[in-house]
This record gives C-alpha cells, sequence and structure tokens, in this order.
C-alpha cells in the first residue's frame, strides 16, 4: 500500500451540494486527447520504449508516459467550470489491458492517474477555497460483456467470467482511493452483468476499508430501442443496480443529449437518488466525428435542469472544455432536482423491470425449471438437452410466469455447471430473460454460481437461520452484495417451523436480523411459511394449510414491506397422482392464502384451476382441510377425491356435460376454462344464428364473446382467476376473433361505407404502456374500434413514452388510448401526459385497463396534461366515448361531465388524512398525572444480603453496588413459574391451560405433549442440562422531562446513565393522558426521590448442544421440545425474579401474595416493561441497560448489532414500582418527537428515524 493518506469520506459534502445546485463533471478524455494527438513514441515514452505490441491508442498509459498532457487536461476543465473531475482510467484494468499486454500494470495506472487528477482539483481548490473540486475515479466497462456470447454457434459461451471482472474491478478501485479519489464512477455500462461485478468488487473494498466511498452508476442506452446494449430498458437498468445505494444514477454515451432525454427522463421520474447525465456532442457524423457545438449540447442540457431532471451534468465523446464552460453557464443557477420518494416495493427485473407493490396482482413463478418439481426438466438437464429445457422455461412465460424459478438440486449432476449453463442460456433468450429469475437451491455455491449469470435483480430461493445467526448474515449480506430479493424459509436451529407460533417466532426474528442487523431493505424479504401437505390422516397435520394462510396474513400485518411466497404444490402432497384433486386444492387453498395477503407462489403457470369453477362440493371439502373447518374433513375429502379422479381421467363425460351447454354458456366456459378445441365451430354457430337473425359479424364480438370475457375480468378481479388463466383465455378470445375477421373484412369489402380506407370515424393511437406487456384489453378494444369504422394504429406492448407521441404525429391520430394492467403503469400514463403536454400535443388521452382508474386519472393524469383525459372503464364504452369525443355537438357536454366528476374527486382526495397528532408539547403537558406530593417510593431493601439458595456476588463502590449477580439459578424454583398456555400455542395446540388437556378433540394429544415436557423436566433440572443466569439492579433514579437520569449513588449528584424514553402523541379522548415511561418516575424537581430497575435472564447455556445432540440422533422432536421448554424457563425466570424484586428485593409490596395465575394475569404492582416492545419501542436501549448491570460479563448474553439477545432464550427490562405504572402502547411519533429523541440520545435525526421507522407517523423524505 502506498504511503498516500486516503481521501476523507466526501458523501455528506458531495450529498450537500447535489442539493444545493446542479454540479458539473468534466467531459470527454479521448476527445482532449485526440487533439494533441500523441504518436507512437509519445505513448511508449522512455520506460515503454521497447514494448512488444503497439500502444497508440492506450490512453491511460498517457498517465505514466505523459503526464504533463494529462494535467493540462484535468486543469482545462476545471477552468471550464467542472466541479468533479473523472480520472484518465476508463480502460485502466487488468482485462482491457490485456490487450496490450500490459494487466500487471492495473494498480500502478489507477494509483497514479487518480494522484495526478487529486493534484490538479487540490490546486484548483486552493484558488477557490469557498467552492470545492472532486475526483472521481472512473471505472469503465472492460472490453467484455458477460451477458452476451462472442460465439453465434454457441449462446452460452461467454469470454469473461464474473469471477474475473470482479477481480480486475477490485485492483482497479483499490487503486483508485489509494490515489486519493474522493468517489468512484462505473460508467458507460453497456452490460449491466459487468456493473454489478463492478459494484460487488466495491463493496469488497470498502467492506476491506471499513468504510464507504461514494458511487456513481451510470449506464448506456446503445439506440432508439431504449435498451443497453445487453438489452435492458431503463427502470430495468436501475433495478438492478440500486442495491449499491449511489450517490448519483444516470447515463452516458452513445446519445446526444437531444436523443438521450426521454431516458433521462424516466430515470429521473424512478430514481431515488440524484441522477447524472453526460451525453455525447450530438451523434457522430460519417467519419466518426461530432460536430454539436457547446451552445447546442449546453441548450438541450438546459432544458433537461429547467424540467428539473437533472443533479449531475457533464459531457462525454465529442465534448470539450468549451462544451463543459457552455453547460456550466446554462445551468447555473437553475433549480436543482429533487430526488421522489420511494414508494415501498420490491423492484426486480430482467430485461424489463418488475415491481411488486402491496396493491400488486398475485405473482406467479413459474417452477418447471425446477429439477426438483419438474420430472421432464429433470430428465431434459440430466441429458444435457438444454435447448428443449430452454423451451420449458419459454413455455412457463408465456403461460403468464412473471418470474422463473431455476432450481438444479439433483445428486447425478454438477449443480454449479448446470445452473451456470442455463442462465447464460436464458439470458440469450429475450423473451424468457425479460422476466426475472429466481435462483432456487439448498446450496450456497449453486445459489451464488447463479447469480453471477444473472444481469437483472434476481431472488434467492431461499437462506435461513437453519445453520444459526452467523451463516444466516452471512448469506444475507452476500445476497444483498450481489442485488438480489431473498426468500427466507421459516427454518431455524431447531427445524422448520409447522405451527403458526413457529413461524411467527423465526420470521419475526429472521426480520429482525435482516432489517436491523444486516441493513437488509424489507422490500426485499419474501418469506416463505412453509406449505405443507395437508389430509395426511395425521390429526397434527390438521391445521397446516390454516396456520400457513395465519402466518401468511401476521407476516403482512406485523413485518411491514415484507412479501410472502410458498411452494403451491406441496399443500396437495397427498393426492399425488390425482392431478384433478390436487389442481383444486391449489386454487381453493391459493383463494383463501391471497385474501391474507400471499404476494407470490410457485406453481405451474399452465395448469391452474379456478376457484369458482371447482366442482362445488368438492370445492367445500377442500375448504373444510384447508381451513380445519371439522375433524373428519380429511376422510370426507378422500371419500369424493376419487370419484373426480376419475373424472378428469375420463374427459369425456365432463366434456359432454359443458358441451351441452346452451350456445352462448358453451363460449363463457371456453372463455373461462380457456379451452380452444372447439371455438371455431362454436363461433361459427354464433355468427350463423346473428347473421340469420339480421345481425352483422361484429355483433359476435360485441355481444356474447364479451359477455364472456367480462365473466373472466370479474373472476379476476376477485382474486379467482389467475393471470395464465387469463392469458389462456385471450387466447380463446383471439381465436374467436381471427375466424371472424374475414367475415368482417368481407362485410365491409361489400360495403362502401365500411370500407372507405381515408373515411373513418377517426384514427386511433393504441399502446400498452413501457413497463407493461398486457394487451388483452388493448386488442378487443382495437378489434371493437376497428369494427366500428376507426383506423386503430396499435403499436403493441412496453410502449416508450417518444415512440407513442411520434406515432401519434406520423398518423395525425385523433385519439391517444392507453392500456396498462399493473400498477406501475399507472406512473408511465402520467409520464406520457406530461410528454404530450411538454410537446404541444392536444388530441383526446384515453386511459383504460385493469389497474387504472377514474380517480387515478382525475389525481394523476388529468393535472398533467390541458387536452382531454377520458377514462374509460371498459370496452363497451369505448366506442361510444370515441364517437363523443371526436363529435362537435357531443364533445363539450362529454367534457364538462367529465371535468365535474374530476373535480369532484380531486376535491375528495384532498381531504384525505391520517388522524392528528398532537404536538409534543402539548402531549407532555398531558402527561399521567401523578401526585407526588403523596407518594414516596420506597427505598430498595435486602440488596445487598447473601441469598443462601443462589451463589450471589455482590459489586462493591459505584453504581455496581445495586447490582446483584444470579449465578446457576436452581432451575427447580422456576419450574412452578411456567406459563404453559404459550407452550401449547407453541405447539399449536388450541384451548385455554389447563382446559385444553380435556378437550374431547385435542385433549389426548395436549396430555401426551405435557406428559413429554414435564419428563424432559425432570431430566433438565436433575441433570442439569440448562444454566440459568441473571443479573438485576436497582439504582437511584428521577425523570428529567421524558429522560430518567440513573445516578451513581443515593446522593445524586452524579448522573451515570440516561433511560431515554418516548411519549404517545396521538389525541385521545378527554381525560385519557399521553404516557410515558417517565412519568411514573418521580420528577427531580419534585424532591421526590426514587428508584428504578433493570435485569436481564437467560434459561439458554446448555441448550444448543442439547439440541445438536438431538438433531444428530434425528430426534427434532425432543429437540424442539427443549427449545420450547427453555423458552418457557427463561420467561418463567423473569417472573421470579420480578416477584422477588416486588417482595424483598426492593420490597415494595412486602406482603404480596398471588399465585401463577394472578403472575400471568399481571395482578401485581409495577411493571417491567422490555425495549422493543410498545411502551418503550426503541431497541438501543438495551445498550444502556447493558451498561448498568454488566449484562454480557455477568450472564453472558450478549447483544447483536441489531439489539437481539444471544442465547435466545433469555429476557431483558426495567423495573418501575409506582402503583399506578402500567403499559401501554406509545405508537405513531411526529418529526418533532423524533428530533427531540434524537438530540437527546446524540444522534442525527436519520438515526432515530432508522430506530423508529416503524413508529414514525411521517415519511422521513418528505
Amino acid at each position: 500500500m502506498p504511503d498516500t493518506a486516503l481521501r476523507p469520506d466526501a458523501t455528506e459534502a458531495l450529498r450537500e451540494t447535489l442539493a444545493r445546485r446542479i454540479m458539473v463533471l468534466d467531459g470527454a478524455m479521448g476527445t482532449a486527447i485526440q487533439r494533441d494527438r500523441p504518436d507512437e513514441a509519445g505513448y511508449r515514452g522512455e520506460r515503454f520504449a521497447d514494448w512488444p505490441s503497439d500502444l497508440q491508442g492506450n490512453n491511460d498509459l498517457l498517465t505514466l508516459t505523459q503526464p504533463d498532457i494529462i494535467a493540462g487536461i484535468h486543469r482545462e476543465y476545471l477552468e471550464a467550470g467542472a466541479d468533479v473531475i473523472e480520472t484518465n482510467t476508463f480502460n485502466a484494468q487488468a482485462i482491457s489491458l490485456a490487450d496490450y499486454g500490459m494487466q500487471e500494470l492495473a494498480y500502478e495506472l489507477n494509483f497514479e492517474s487518480a494522484r495526478l487528477a487529486r493534484r490538479e482539483a487540490d490546486a484548483m481548490t486552493a484558488r477557490t477555497p469557498d467552492r470545492p473540486r472532486w475526483v472521481a475515479g472512473a471505472l469503465g466497462p472492460t472490453s467484455r460483456t458477460a451477458s452476451i456470447s462472442p460465439d453465434v454457434n454457441d449462446p452460452g459461451a461467454r469470454n469473461v467470467s464474473y469471477d474475473q471482472l470482479v477481480e480486475a474491478y477490485l485492483e482497479a478501485a483499490r487503486g483508485l482511493v489509494d490515489g486519493g479519489s474522493d468517489l468512484l464512477v462505473v460508467e458507460t455500462i453497456f452490460d449491466t452483468l459487468n456493473a454489478k461485478a463492478a459494484i460487488f468488487a466495491l463493496e469488497t473494498l470498502f467492506e476491506q476499508h471499513g468504510r464507504r466511498w461514494p458511487v456513481v452508476i451510470s449506464g448506456t442506452i446503445t439506440d432508439a430501442s431504449g435498451r443497453t446494449l445487453s438489452g435492458q430498458v431503463t427502470e430495468a437498468f436501475w433495478n438492478s443496480v440500486r442495491h449499491v445505494r449511489p450517490l448519483a444514477v444516470g447515463l452516458n454515451c452513445a446519445l446526444g443529449a437531444k436523443e438521450m432525454r426521454p431516458y433521462i427522463a424516466e430515470m429521473s421520474r424512478i430514481a431515488d437518488t440524484f441522477v447524472s447525465c453526460y451525453p455525447n456532442a450530438g451523434l457522430p457524423n460519417a467519419f466518426g466525428e461530432y460536430d454539436e457545438a457547446p451552445e447546442e449540447t449546453a441548450a438541450i442540457v438546459g432544458e433537461f435542469a429547467e424540467a428539473g431532471l437533472v443533479n449531475l451534468v457533464g459531457g462525454c465523446c465529442g465534448t470539450t472544455p468549451a462544451h463543459v464552460a457552455a453547460i456550466a453557464k446554462t445551468v447555473h443557477g437553475q433549480d436543482v432536482r429533487v430526488p421522489p420518494v420511494s414508494a415501498g416495493a420490491m423492484r426486480l427485473s430482467g430485461l424489463e423491470p418488475f415491481t411488486i407493490a402491496d396493491d400488486s396482482l398475485f405473482v406467479n413463478v413459474g417452477e418447471r425449471t425446477n429439477i426438483t418439481g419438474s420430472a421432464r426438466f429433470r430428465t431434459l438437464i440430466k441429458n444435457g438437452d438444454y435447448d428443449t429445457a430452454l423451451s420449458v422455461a419459454g413455455q412457463q412465460v408465456e403461460s403468464g410466469a412473471q418470474v422463473i424459478d431455476v432450481n438444479m438440486d439433483e445428486g447425478m449432476i454438477d449443480g454449479v455447471a448446470a445452473m451456470d449453463r442455463f442462465l447464460k442460456l436464458v439470458a440469450s433468450e429475450p423473451d424468457i430473460s425479460r422476466v426475472p429469475v429466481m435462483v432456487d437451491s439448498s446450496k450456497w455455491e449453486v445459489i451464488e454460481a447463479g447469480l453471477k449469470c444473472v444481469q437483472g435483480k434476481a431472488i434467492v430461493n431461499s437462506i435461513s437461520l437453519k445453520e444459526g445467526e452467523e451463516a444466516f448474515v452471512q448469506h444475507a449480506r452476500l445476497v444483498r452484495k450481489h442485488g438480489a430479493a431473498a426468500v427466507v424459509m421459516a427454518f431455524d436451529e431447531q427445524g422448520q417451523a409447522d405451527s403458526l407460533a413457529r413461524r411467527q417466532e423465526i420470521c419475526g426474528r429472521a426480520y429482525r436480523i435482516l432489517t436491523e442487523e444486516v441493513g437488509f431493505p424489507a422490500d426485499d424479504i419474501i418469506f416463505d411459511p412453509n406449505v405443507f401437505a395437508v389430509a395426511t390422516g395425521i390429526e397434527e397435520h390438521h391445521r397446516y394449510g390454516l396456520d400457513f394462510i395465519e402466518a401468511t396474513r401476521w407476516i403482512k400485518e406485523n413485518l411491514p414491506g415484507a412479501k410472502v411466497s410458498g411452494g403451491i404444490s406441496n399443500v396437495s402432497f397427498s393426492f399425488r397422482g390425482n392431478n384433478p384433486v390436487r389442481e383444486a386444492i391449489h386454487a381453493v387453498f391459493l383463494y383463501h392464502a391471497i385474501a391474507a395477503g400471499l404476494d407470490m407462489a410457485i406453481v405451474n403457470a399452465g395448469a391452474l384451476a379456478v376457484y369458482d369453477e371447482v366442482d362445488p362440493e368438492l370445492r367445500e371439502r377442500i375448504e373444510d382441510v384447508v381451513l380445519d373447518r371439522r375433524p373428519d374433513a380429511a376422510e370426507r375429502l378422500l371419500e369424493v377425491a376419487e370419484a373426480h379422479n376419475r373424472a378428469g381421467q375420463a374427459a369425456d363425460p365432463a366434456e359432454q356435460e359443458w358441451r351441452s351447454l346452451p350456445l352462448r354458456k358453451r363460449i363463457t366456459h371456453a372463455l373461462v376454462k380457456g379451452i380452444d378445441a372447439h371455438v371455431e365451430a362454436d363461433t361459427e354457430a354464433l355468427r350463423a344464428e346473428i347473421e340469420q337473425a339480421g345481425g352483422r359479424p361484429i355483433e359476435v364480438i360485441e355481444g356474447p364473446l364479451m359477455d364472456g370475457m367480462n365473466v373472466v375480468g370479474d373472476l379476476f378481479g376477485a382474486g379467482k382467476m389467475f393471470l395464465p388463466q387469463v392469458v389462456k383465455s385471450a387466447r380463446v378470445m383471439k381465436k374467436a376473433v381471427a375466424y371472424l375477421i374475414p367475415f368482417i373484412e368481407e362485410e365491409k369489402a361489400g360495403n362502401p361505407e365500411l370500407a372507405s380506407a381515408k373515411d373513418t370515424n377517426g384514427t386511433i393511437v393504441m399502446a400498452t404502456v413501457k413497463g407493461d406487456v398486457h394487451d388483452i384489453g388493448k386488442n378487443i378494444v382495437g378489434v371493437v374500434l376497428q369494427c366500428n369504422n376507426y383506423e386503430v394504429i396499435d403499436l403493441g406492448v412496453m410502449v416508450p413514452v417518444q415512440k407513442i407521441i411520434d406515432a401519434a404525429r406520423e398518423h395525425d391520430a385523433d385519439i391517444i388510448g392507453l392500456s396498462g394492467l399493473i400498477t406501475p403503469s399507472l406512473d408511465e400514463m402520467v409520464t406520457v401526459a406530461t410528454e404530450m403536454q411538454r410537446q404541444g400535443l392536444s388530441i383526446p388521452l384515453l386511459i383504460g385497463g385493469a389497474t387504472t382508474s377514474r380517480a387515478h386519472t382525475a389525481v394523476k393524469v388529468d393535472q398533467r396534461y390541458e387536452g382531454p383525459v377520458v377514462w374509460v372503464k371498459d370496452a363497451s364504452r369505448s366506442v361510444p366515448t370515441a364517437a363523443a369525443l371526436l363529435s362537435d355537438e357531443q364533445r363539450p357536454a362529454l367534457l364538462s361531465s367529465v371535468q365535474t366528476d374530476y373535480d369532484a374527486l380531486r376535491a375528495r382526495h384532498a381531504t384525505k388524512h391520517d388522524r392528528p397528532l398532537l404536538p409534543l408539547e402539548q402531549a407532555r403537558d398531558n402527561a399521567t398525572p401523578l401526585d407526588w406530593s403523596g407518594y414516596h417510593p420506597p427505598r430498595p431493601h435486602l440488596l445487598l444480603q447473601q441469598e443462601k439458595d443462589v451463589s450471589v456476588e455482590v459489586q462493591p463502590g459505584g453504581p455496581a453496588q445495586h447490582v446483584r449477580v444470579l449465578d446457576d439459578y436452581p432451575l427447580a424454583e422456576l419450574r412452578p413459574y411456567i406459563d404453559w398456555q404459550p407452550f401449547f400455542n407453541a405447539w399449536e395446540l388450541k384451548g385455554s391451560f389447563p382446559e385444553i388437556l380435556n378437550n374431547p378433540a385435542s385433549g389426548p394429544t395436549a396430555r401426551r405433549l405435557y406428559e413429554d415436557a414435564q419428563q424432559m423436566l425432570d431430566r433438565i433440572v436433575d441433570e442439569r442440562w440448562i444454566t440459568a443466569k441473571g443479573v438485576v439492579g436497582l439504582f437511584p433514579a428521577n425523570a428529567v422531562g421524558d429522560d430518567v437520569e440513573v445516578y451513581t449513588d443515593e446522593r445524586r449528584t452524579d448522573v451515570h446513565a440516561v433511560l431515554h424514553h418516548l411519549r404517545q402523541q396521538g389525541q385521545h379522548r378527554e381525560g385519557v393522558p399521553n404516557r410515558s415511561l417517565a412519568d411514573f418516575v418521580a420528577p427531580r424537581d419534585s424532591g421526590v426521590t426514587d428508584w428504578v430497575g433493570g435485569f436481564a435472564v437467560t434459561a439458554g447455556h446448555g441448550v444448543a448442544e442439547r439440541v445438536e445432540a438431538f438433531r444428530a440422533e434425528h430426534d427434532d422432536y425432543q429437540a424442539i421440545l427443549l427449545e420450547s421448554l427453555a423458552d418457557r424457563l427463561a420467561e418463567a425466570f423473569a417472573e421470579r425474579l420480578h416477584e422477588r424484586v416486588r417482595t424483598e428485593l426492593w420490597g415494595y409490596a412486602p406482603d404480596e401474595h398471588l399465585d401463577n395465575t394472578d403472575l400471568i394475569k399481571e395482578r401485581y404492582a409495577g411493571i417491567r416493561p422490555a425495549p422493543g416492545y410498545p411502551a418503550c419501542p426503541e431497541h438501543t436501549e438495551k445498550l444502556t441497560l447493558w451498561s448498568l448491570l454488566d449484562v454480557e460479563e455477568h450472564t453472558g448474553i450478549r447483544l447483536t448489532e441489531s439489539m437481539a439477545m444471544w442465547p435466545g432464550a433469555a429476557v431483558s427490562g426495567f423495573y418501575y414500582s409506582h402503583p399506578q405504572s402500567q403499559y401501554f402502547v406509545v405508537g405513531r411519533l411526529g418529526r418533532d418527537q423524533v428530533a427531540d429523541y434524537a438530540e437527546r440520545k446524540g444522534w442525527t435525526l436519520a438515526q432515530a428515524e432508522r430506530w423508529l421507522s416503524s413508529n414514525l407517523a411521517y415519511d422521513p423524505e418528505d
């Protein structure tokens, strides 16, 4: 390591500057070098005079051979107004330098380039101290691509590996930071997988240094397709790289500013960070030169600034110091772009973005590319038939899978090699790779191999606590480092969660570790609470279906942001071989799970039944099983299962049944079920029937076909039908329409009024907006409009805004119609409206699609466009709406009605608000009214008395004299204090203890479990399996505001620690106070002496070793039983210790005589709230407790970074003695209290908001 000191962290200074003004980046290094035209000798210099290969063109080498040229270029850009200069290192990594045989120079080139730029930047800063200059270490894309094959005959071939890229980027970045770079720029990204390798390298560098550097990510949209060279659109690119939390993200190279605008606008809309933009000086001419003048480039960039699109601007190819000077002058004084607040959502990507928000429709994860779930796929992979295997993935996407699950876990194949090969082939197929990939394996090396092949943002399936917290945290950090989301299995050291309580326990624990310790975004967590087979005939399995559903509901209510998934085929495993019943079980289970909040599931996207189409008797019996509605549910389902299996195998009777329906009902049935076998015959029969009655062919579409599709839409909207079925329904619809088109065209050919090419009712440009691939409704509307003599220009799906506007102009459109099915389409429609307004359009804009609404159109879209904006509910309204908009007579009345409606909707929206909070000072004025003049807190006594039944360690001197250590506490003393109710809840046995032991249904099982627990407790106590340890302290204290000062001794002159508490801010009814725990301690200015206590106990020492021994013997029952009893003993320890505090150690209730039932119901004086619980929700108060009691030293209980306790069988908290003290919920907090709390804690506001995030009543970004 050179003796150059690393630069101080510039992140905050850069953020502050970017928030205050638009910053300027330098221009092209290569263009400036070519101006000086160094020859071969100039490139070689003295040092490389004898180098065996030509060196001209190796611009990075000039840092060593012609440093004065490079320094001069830096100075020119700084004098032109650049705030940031980039190092001359675009190709200075081993991969690109290998073309010259100079890979060994990579570190030196980066170090010296950074040092040279540093010298020039510091010199300019010395001249203008009020305006510092920064150095950006440049990391180019390398000369290789990790996502594209160099061999047209082998799409799975690559000429560089992910690991090679990481190694090269890490070496280069190390040189850049050692040389003095302030920030790092990963730029000209044409392949996002290369960029992800660079990000992985940077994260590794940051870990090695124990600090971060600001990062700028800059992609390259190669042409008017709006995609990178490797195929990603702008939003997909952003989703793939946002995990590095860049200082700025943007675009550079390939395009001039004019051509770059729609993509910069898109980035500005979606990126919740600063946006950078450094375009080329226009497009190159026929000679590869750039002709755009500085004023032209600056004018367009100035438009970006005026529109609030950018924060950091500069130039790329063809730009010069003159361009930078013009840009700097143009953006000077312009308002800065304020990054939008990102709405909570999971943002995945393949080539296209895929966002899963709270209001998203159910997500289908295709399972047929999973070796463990598809025999056909397994055979193909084992036989090396990857081409056919690839077609399986294609079929899944075509059938409606929005994510594909890829699993290669098979004992007879090399999982790493198979995953690598298959995913590289997937990358070569845009129709497949447009969707995100779920990399699925039980082997971490296979998962990581998969992540190294995926340029989009993937999902890892899965990680868990199975191997303990250390492995879990390690895997989670690596998943985050690769930029993926993660499925987290409800599986811990004890085994799989098979009850509601265990699912809650494991998922809650995992969530806390991920969000608080790892820093894993909650939106990227997907819990799989374990789908188990139902109707197994085993009584203990009766609740498996219901427990999954209830666990899903609990996760959605208690773990903000987290998603829920599951492997649905597991639920029907008891009926393997009976596919009709299995599919019915899946439909019923999904229907109820989705209602509870299930976000996604691994399913066979081509074989999903429709809930409402399941035989009613079968559906009822399945629901009895899934929802555990009756004890004989499994038997009753078995009674009818075989009959349905035979019916499914002998399809003819069932087919005869629906084929005997009336014609129009047959059409509806075929559409709902996606059956196309008879569609042409039925459509012809309908056409002939309508024609005989004097009707036209179009009436078949407008009538029976549309009626059937309306049924499909209703089922889909109600969650009773899923996207794959809708896709199949649309295919049936399209076949029917295709059959009818010749008849419609024939009618038009024979009817001059319909056939005139120009004499149409109007021209309508229709498009499914960018980011959305759903066109069923649009296609139907298009057909209906065409058949009503409108010319329809259908641009298809995923249509960028500029393409829509250009098409409208090209075809002189009368109307633009936008369609979308997914939620992000709503924002894209706003973008289209905004651009239509900016570019001067005035034609009507129609809004339609499943996620659209009249309210959203009124509030969001209509206000961005001065032309008419009309929401169209369904296809049946498209023709009259279009006709009215294009009629001089009807248009005024329609628009007047629409605007009146919109005004009302906007007014209603504006009045919506959350329940108001009290200002903090008003909440404090409404504190708990306690009369301290008439109450004298008792002084703790017997504190220093030696106990007879425990080993006591008394700490002399200072505050430690108030601490008592309870080492190896007698377990026999704790046993009577066990609360058995949570024990049975953990084992998913319903009922109150002890009545549950005599329950007619569950009593026998409960009694057996209770007997087993008692026998194990005997062994735990007699054989000393567990060591119980605790510590308790009682300290002089007084309240000061919402804090509690803990004093060194009873003189109360020296404050030893401060407990920081929070106060309720909700508006309560008259007479109800806004409580804080500080209310229950005498105020310092009252003159009353008071005390507080603290404790920490554990019954976890020795558990892990014993559990491991049980598992080694494959005895999970005993292992789980032991861990559940250890938890109960820890809680019993807390209960017993609190009793002793009340009656002897503190002694404020010496005459208390309560049995265990009274203790469980908290019928005692005083409380023991715990940090992290509702009355004191902020976890870091444990640090104060640990310091006061020296908890880790005395008990072995340690705190993780997220403030969790280990061993897990541990309890800690505070003691408050006031007879009126009570538990309460702090609830939502206003910004004023959070800021006040931060000041009291000595934190930044951001730190306080992080730890109090679940209590914030506001968005920190607002």
